[in-house]
Formats: structure tokens, sequence, C-alpha cells
């Protein structure tokens, strides 16, 4: 169990720090990806998903 929780930790901060590294024009392009992503989801879906 304990070893479990070191090793989540370790993937949180060495993500954290992947993020760090990135490029403005990375993040950028990631958020613009995920939008879009987000947009072709909605179109499938065919009604705006309700906020509960």
């Amino acid at each position: 169990m304990a070893l479990r929780v070191l090793y989540l930790i370790f993937i949180r901060l060495l993500g954290l720090l992947l993020l760090l590294s990135r490029s403005v024009d990375a993040k950028n392009t990631e958020i613009l990806v995920l939008r879009h992503e987000v947009a072709v989801l909605r179109r499938q879906l065919g009604v705006r998903p309700r906020l509960t």
C-alpha cells in the first residue's frame, strides 16, 4: 500500500515537472486541440450537456 502511494506521488511530481518544462506554444496548442475535441463530442451528442 505504501509503495503504491509513493508511486502515485512520484507520477504526479513527474507530470508536474513535465508540465512546467513545456513551452507556452505547446500549452496553447494542447488547449486548442482539447477545445476542438469538446466541440466534436458536443456535435456527436446532439444536445448541450446539462451541468448539475
